[in-house]
Protein backbone atom coordinates (compact mmCIF):
# COMPACT_ATOMS: atom_id res chain seq x y z
CA UNK A 1 0.00 0.00 0.00
CA UNK A 2 1.42 3.38 -0.95
CA UNK A 3 0.29 6.29 1.18
CA UNK A 4 -0.01 9.65 -0.62
CA UNK A 5 3.03 8.71 -2.62
CA UNK A 6 4.74 11.58 -4.45
CA UNK A 7 1.68 13.90 -4.35
CA UNK A 8 3.57 16.68 -2.60
CA UNK A 9 6.70 15.99 -4.62
CA UNK A 10 4.93 16.22 -7.99
CA UNK A 11 3.23 19.46 -7.02
CA UNK A 12 6.53 21.00 -5.98
CA UNK A 13 8.26 19.90 -9.16
CA UNK A 14 5.62 21.64 -11.28
CA UNK A 15 6.79 24.87 -9.66
CA UNK A 16 10.49 24.05 -9.65
CA UNK A 17 11.11 22.79 -13.17
CA UNK A 18 10.39 26.09 -14.96
CA UNK A 19 13.41 27.49 -13.12
CA UNK A 20 15.62 25.56 -15.55
CA UNK A 21 13.85 26.80 -18.70
CA UNK A 22 16.26 27.32 -21.60
CA UNK A 23 14.47 29.75 -23.86
CA UNK A 24 16.74 32.22 -25.68
CA UNK A 25 17.32 35.36 -23.69
CA UNK A 26 16.44 33.77 -20.36
CA UNK A 27 18.46 34.99 -17.43
CA UNK A 28 20.08 32.14 -15.49
CA UNK A 29 18.21 31.49 -12.24
CA UNK A 30 20.17 31.76 -9.05
CA UNK A 31 20.86 28.61 -7.03
CA UNK A 32 18.98 30.15 -4.11
CA UNK A 33 16.01 30.83 -6.36
CA UNK A 34 15.87 27.24 -7.58
CA UNK A 35 16.21 25.95 -4.02
CA UNK A 36 13.40 28.21 -2.81
CA UNK A 37 11.01 26.95 -5.49
CA UNK A 38 11.37 23.40 -4.22
CA UNK A 39 9.60 24.13 -0.94
CA UNK A 40 10.33 22.65 2.46
CA UNK A 41 8.67 19.29 1.75
CA UNK A 42 11.16 18.48 -1.01
CA UNK A 43 14.19 20.48 0.09
CA UNK A 44 14.29 18.69 3.46
CA UNK A 45 13.45 15.21 2.17
CA UNK A 46 16.21 12.77 3.20
CA UNK A 47 17.26 10.64 0.23
CA UNK A 48 17.57 6.88 0.64
CA UNK A 49 18.40 3.74 -1.37
CA UNK A 50 16.01 2.91 -4.23
CA UNK A 51 14.85 6.51 -4.58
CA UNK A 52 14.90 7.78 -8.17
CA UNK A 53 16.30 11.28 -8.73
CA UNK A 54 16.51 13.59 -11.70
CA UNK A 55 19.50 15.91 -11.82
CA UNK A 56 19.51 18.82 -14.26
CA UNK A 57 21.85 21.75 -14.87
CA UNK A 58 20.57 24.96 -16.43
CA UNK A 59 21.61 25.30 -20.11
CA UNK A 60 23.43 21.92 -19.98
CA UNK A 61 21.13 19.31 -21.59
CA UNK A 62 23.98 16.80 -21.66
CA UNK A 63 24.06 16.75 -17.86
CA UNK A 64 20.40 15.94 -17.36
CA UNK A 65 20.19 12.48 -15.84
CA UNK A 66 17.66 10.21 -14.14
CA UNK A 67 19.54 8.21 -11.50
CA UNK A 68 18.69 5.40 -9.11
CA UNK A 69 20.17 5.56 -5.61
CA UNK A 70 22.05 2.28 -5.18
CA UNK A 71 21.79 0.05 -2.08
CA UNK A 72 25.12 1.51 -0.89
CA UNK A 73 23.60 4.99 -1.08
CA UNK A 74 25.69 6.15 -4.03
CA UNK A 75 24.81 7.55 -7.44
CA UNK A 76 26.82 8.02 -10.61
CA UNK A 77 26.86 11.35 -12.44
CA UNK A 78 28.87 12.71 -15.39
CA UNK A 79 32.09 14.56 -14.52
CA UNK A 80 31.73 13.70 -10.83
CA UNK A 81 31.90 9.90 -10.90
CA UNK A 82 30.32 8.57 -7.69
CA UNK A 83 28.48 10.66 -5.12
CA UNK A 84 26.99 9.65 -1.79
CA UNK A 85 23.31 10.60 -1.93
CA UNK A 86 21.62 8.54 0.80
CA UNK A 87 21.43 10.31 4.13
CA UNK A 88 21.54 13.77 2.53
CA UNK A 89 18.60 16.07 2.04
CA UNK A 90 17.69 17.11 -1.49
CA UNK A 91 19.04 20.57 -0.75
CA UNK A 92 22.36 19.20 0.56
CA UNK A 93 22.89 17.00 -2.49
CA UNK A 94 21.98 19.88 -4.78
CA UNK A 95 24.57 22.09 -3.07
CA UNK A 96 27.27 19.40 -3.22
CA UNK A 97 26.75 18.78 -6.94
CA UNK A 98 26.82 22.54 -7.57
CA UNK A 99 30.08 22.89 -5.63
CA UNK A 100 31.77 20.02 -7.43
CA UNK A 101 30.62 21.12 -10.89
CA UNK A 102 32.20 24.53 -10.33
CA UNK A 103 35.51 22.90 -11.29
CA UNK A 104 34.14 22.34 -14.80
CA UNK A 105 31.40 24.96 -15.32
CA UNK A 106 30.99 28.64 -14.54
CA UNK A 107 28.23 29.27 -11.99
CA UNK A 108 26.29 26.01 -12.53
CA UNK A 109 22.65 26.08 -11.47
CA UNK A 110 21.57 22.59 -10.40
CA UNK A 111 18.13 21.16 -9.67
CA UNK A 112 17.73 17.81 -7.92
CA UNK A 113 14.22 16.40 -8.25
CA UNK A 114 12.78 13.35 -6.51
CA UNK A 115 10.89 11.32 -9.12
CA UNK A 116 10.13 8.31 -6.94
CA UNK A 117 10.32 7.81 -3.19
CA UNK A 118 11.01 4.15 -2.46
CA UNK A 119 13.32 4.29 0.54
CA UNK A 120 10.82 5.37 3.20
CA UNK A 121 9.57 1.85 3.90
CA UNK A 122 8.11 0.95 7.29
CA UNK A 123 7.26 -2.57 8.39
CA UNK A 124 4.34 -3.52 10.63
CA UNK A 125 4.22 -7.05 12.01
CA UNK A 126 2.11 -8.90 14.56
CA UNK A 127 -1.51 -8.44 15.55
CA UNK A 128 -2.71 -5.84 13.11
CA UNK A 129 -5.31 -6.38 10.42
CA UNK A 130 -2.96 -5.78 7.49
CA UNK A 131 0.66 -6.52 8.45
CA UNK A 132 3.31 -5.83 5.86
CA UNK A 133 5.56 -3.27 4.23
CA UNK A 134 4.34 0.30 3.82
CA UNK A 135 6.03 2.82 1.54
CA UNK A 136 5.04 6.24 2.80
CA UNK A 137 5.31 9.23 0.50
CA UNK A 138 5.65 11.46 3.56
CA UNK A 139 6.85 11.07 7.12
CA UNK A 140 4.39 9.23 9.37
CA UNK A 141 4.22 8.53 13.08
CA UNK A 142 3.40 5.29 14.92
CA UNK A 143 -0.32 6.00 15.20
CA UNK A 144 -0.57 6.79 11.49
CA UNK A 145 1.21 3.63 10.35
CA UNK A 146 -0.96 1.51 12.65
CA UNK A 147 -3.96 3.07 10.92
CA UNK A 148 -2.42 2.26 7.53
CA UNK A 149 -2.10 -1.34 8.75
CA UNK A 150 -5.83 -1.50 9.43
CA UNK A 151 -5.60 -1.02 13.21
CA UNK A 152 -5.05 -3.55 15.98
CA UNK A 153 -6.79 -6.90 16.18
CA UNK A 154 -8.96 -7.63 19.26
CA UNK A 155 -6.20 -9.77 20.81
CA UNK A 156 -3.35 -7.28 20.36
CA UNK A 157 -1.36 -6.30 23.46
CA UNK A 158 -1.87 -2.59 22.84
CA UNK A 159 0.43 -1.47 25.64
CA UNK A 160 3.38 -3.65 24.60
CA UNK A 161 3.90 -2.27 21.09
CA UNK A 162 7.52 -1.60 20.18
CA UNK A 163 9.33 0.24 17.39
CA UNK A 164 12.63 -1.36 16.39
CA UNK A 165 15.23 0.82 14.70
CA UNK A 166 18.82 0.40 13.55
CA UNK A 167 21.04 3.30 14.57
CA UNK A 168 24.78 3.18 13.94
CA UNK A 169 24.62 -0.60 13.63
CA UNK A 170 22.81 -1.05 16.94
CA UNK A 171 19.21 -2.00 17.67
CA UNK A 172 17.20 0.70 19.43
CA UNK A 173 13.77 -0.03 20.93
CA UNK A 174 11.04 2.59 21.42
CA UNK A 175 8.06 1.48 23.54
CA UNK A 176 4.59 2.58 22.50
CA UNK A 177 1.54 2.32 24.77
CA UNK A 178 -1.45 2.66 22.48
CA UNK A 179 -4.00 3.28 25.25
CA UNK A 180 -2.04 6.27 26.59
CA UNK A 181 -1.62 7.93 23.20
CA UNK A 182 -5.26 7.24 22.34
CA UNK A 183 -6.22 9.05 25.54
CA UNK A 184 -4.00 12.01 24.66
CA UNK A 185 -1.34 11.15 27.24
CA UNK A 186 2.43 10.66 26.87
CA UNK A 187 2.26 11.81 23.25
CA UNK A 188 6.05 11.86 22.97
CA UNK A 189 5.79 8.09 22.43
CA UNK A 190 4.16 8.74 19.06
CA UNK A 191 7.49 9.23 17.32
CA UNK A 192 8.02 10.04 13.65
CA UNK A 193 9.14 6.85 11.93
CA UNK A 194 12.19 6.45 9.71
CA UNK A 195 12.71 4.20 6.72
CA UNK A 196 13.51 0.67 7.89
CA UNK A 197 11.67 0.96 11.21
CA UNK A 198 9.74 -2.13 12.31
CA UNK A 199 6.58 -1.72 14.39
CA UNK A 200 5.92 -4.88 16.40
CA UNK A 201 2.42 -5.48 17.78
CA UNK A 202 2.41 -8.60 20.05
Amino acid sequence: MVFMRNCVICAALCLALPALGQSPGDKPPTAAGVDARLGDAIRDYVIGPEDVLEIAVWKEEGLKREVLVRPDGGISYPLLDDLQAAGKTVSQLQQEITRRLEKFLSDPVVLVSVLKTASNKIYVIGRVNKPGEYAAGRYVDVLQVLSMAGGLTPFAAENDIKVLRKENGKDVVFPFRYSQVKAGEQLDQNITLKGGDVVVVP
